[in-house]
């Protein structure tokens, strides 16, 4: 058989020999047990007893809270810092130092915010006996009213803010000067408000912080183009083909249309500025070719259309970057002028979609002299077949451009404050005021016009319209209507020595009723007398009034659509007399 195993028996000391304790039973374990339970029972009843009260070592401003209650946290605050409101504090903004009060700038403190950011009793204990040695700084929190700080702000911005100026260069004569580069900065607005709210609490003297800003460009990069571009660019004539002509720029006009705009890398990029080569747009503007809307034609009183034709005019993108490419160090300074197709903005296949059917709008008028019939007949050619696409607005001074003897116009009578005088382009008021009835009728919409100061007894009382321009052309009193329907209008014109009609065809879409009002208000003439001559022209005067003229609009089932009046005055037309 196996043996058993015997089973473990106790210990026993031998004779003499004392047995050892258990180690809980040991000295050195009930000492640590002891410090341990003293240190848990201090650890208590520190926290029971700073339970409620502000962190141990918390301070703010350099005012000790540490250990209080809320309450009495929140009132030694208000007590310590709001004196300190009323003491300037000294910002630095770049070279100046401005005065900041923050009581005058509605700046208040915020004690509770402040107390509740100090937080709750820690329950580290290892936090908590380090505060026994250590203090923990709390920032004060301070409110103001929005926009409190504006005027400090706005200062500041003013002593630090300067801008970038970046690197360039630009040509005395045909000599090209470098400009360096400097670098520019700005205040930071969100910063320095925070500065604002809380520097005055710990400090005297507060630093605007301000935020850089470099430049794209360096000093390098400016030399390069100083030395590779501009230098090279004006050193001698440079050539610009084009169809059938050649077109010839001196370095002066070079030097003048040469710019530079910051490049990648510190770089300057060049570029010819096309508003300053006039020269060169004079020279090459024989080898473009207008192009021609489609225009309509009215023959047997039907409308036909005109068909477009589409024009070509030099690309000045890619002719000017040619150019800049010739004018480099050892190029031969000659350029081809590129050119691109212009379509015409309104096309044939368009113009006889529009819908341009029918008569829908038409007046005339007579009773003119023969010079004022020349310039009425030559706006009138001008201005036939014009069409007016849906959605767009006629300008009878933008459609005719400057009317002047170089465009066929001759000297005709005019009333200048109510007395003849002459001048050229006399009588156009005369087909502005058909073509002003005639979209009156038709329903299109009036944008701009003014009647004449003085009533002409030829046009309808409240009906009539005057147009001027400067001898460059450009817009004085202008008649403009737009076509708000759905088609096309285009403009009919007839000319004889007795009278001028103008037609609007396109589609019927409404019917207009024009209802004159009374005349009243009369006022009598005055008398002007002038030197006796072959400009004076005796005239008897005529009383000035006011009256009215209501416009209805109604579909064409009858329903009324809009009904609008608009009053006129005429002034009185003085008696003239010439003296001697």
């Amino acid at each position: 058989m196996v043996p058993s195993t015997p089973e473990p028996t106790e210990y026993l000391p031998r004779v003499g020999e004392v047995a050892p304790k258990p180690w809980w039973r040991r000295p050195p374990t009930i000492v640590a047990a002891a410090v341990l339970f003293v240190l848990a029972v201090l650890y208590v009843l520190d926290l029971a007893l700073s339970s409620g009260d502000i962190p141990r070592g918390t301070t703010v401003a350099g005012v000790a809270i540490g250990g209080m209650s809320k309450s009495t946290a929140e009132q030694t605050l208000r007590d310590e810092l709001t004196p300190r409101l009323g003491r300037p504090v000294q910002v630095r903004a770049g070279d100046r130092e401005i005065p900041f009060v923050p009581a005058e700038a509605g700046v208040r403190v915020d004690a509770g915010a402040t107390v509740a950011a100090a937080g709750a009793q820690p329950l580290n204990p290892w936090t908590r006996l380090m505060s026994l040695f250590r203090d923990r700084e709390i920032a004060v929190v301070a409110r103001a009213d929005p926009g409190a700080l504006t005027a400090t702000l706005d200062e500041l911005r003013a002593a630090v803010d300067r801008p970038v100026v970046e690197g360039g260069i630009r040509f005395d004569g045909t000599t090209p000067v470098a400009l360096d580069p400097q670098a520019g900065q700005a205040l930071d607005a969100a910063r320095a408000e925070e500065v604002l709210f809380t520097g005055w609490a710990t400090a005297e003297r507060v630093p605007a912080p301000v935020l850089p800003r470099p430049p794209k460009t360096t000093p390098e990069g400016v030399r390069t183009a100083l030395d590779e571009i501009a230098r090279p660019a004006v050193a001698a004539p440079a050539t610009v083909r084009g169809d059938g002509r050649d077109a010839t720029l001196e370095p002066t006009q070079i030097a003048a249309a040469l710019t530079f705009q910051p490049g990648d890398n510190g770089t300057l990029v060049p570029r010819l500025d096309r508003a300053k080569l006039g020269p060169l747009a004079d020279q090459l503007a024989p080898t473009e070719k207008p192009g021609q809307d489609a225009r309509m034609r009215f023959d047997n009183d039907r409308p036909a259309v005109v068909p477009a034709v589409d024009g070509r005019a030099v690309d000045w993108d890619q002719t000017l970057s040619g150019l800049l490419e010739v004018i480099r160090p050892g190029r031969h300074r000659t350029a081809d002028a590129r050119y691109a197709a212009v379509p015409a903005r309104i096309t044939t296949d368009r113009a006889g979609q529009l819908g341009i059917t029918e008569v829908i709008g038409e007046f005339t008028t007579g009773n003119f002299a023969p010079d004022s019939g020349m310039n009425i007949r030559v706006v009138a050619e001008k201005v036939s077949g014009a069409i007016v696409l849906p959605g767009e607005t006629f300008s009878l001074n933008g459609y005719t451009g400057p009317r002047e003897a170089a465009q066929g116009y001759v000297e005709a009578g005019v009333i200048e404050e109510g007395v003849p005088e002459r001048e050229v382009g006399g009588g156009i008021s005369q087909f502005a005021t058909t073509l002003y009835n005639a979209a009156y009728f038709a329903g299109m919409t009036d944008v701009e016009h003014k009647e004449h100061s003085y009533y002409i007894s030829r046009y309808p009382a409240g009906r009539d319209a005057t147009v001027f321009q400067n001898p460059d052309g450009s817009s004085v009193i202008d008649l403009k209507f737009a076509n708000e329907f759905p088609t096309g209008v285009a403009i009919q014109t007839i000319w004889t020595p007795k009278s001028i009609t103008v037609r609007l065809w396109g589609t019927r879409h409404v019917t207009v009723e024009s209802v004159p009002g009374p005349r009243g208000d009369f006022v009598d003439p005055h008398t002007v007398t002038k030197p006796a001559g072959s400009t004076c022209q005796p005239a008897r005067g005529k009383p000035g009034f006011r009256t009215s003229d209501t416009r209805i609009v109604r579909d064409l089932s009858g329903r009324e659509i809009s009904r609008m009046t608009r009053t006129v005055r005429y002034d009185p037309e003085p008696t003239v007399r010439c003296a001697g």
